[in-house]
């Protein structure tokens, strides 16, 4: 599947459920549970992140 197909899988699942993409781009490294912290703190902000994430991080580099 071509890199920007999965991205924006990626970022369909993170309008659900934020980690979950941050996840599946990067495992579970930093960005994984600084996400996870935004998210409790509130939605928006863990999905911004998020899409951040997804957007600025190579897919094959975790």
């Amino acid at each position: 599947m071509e890199e920007k197909t999965k991205d924006v899988l990626r970022i369909l699942v993170s309008v659900i459920i934020p980690p979950i993409g941050v996840f599946l781009q990067v495992g579970f490294g930093m960005h994984f549970w600084i996400n996870i912290v935004l998210t409790l703190l509130g939605y928006i902000p863990g999905l911004v992140h998020a899409i951040w994430v997804i957007v600025k991080f190579d897919g094959s580099k975790k």
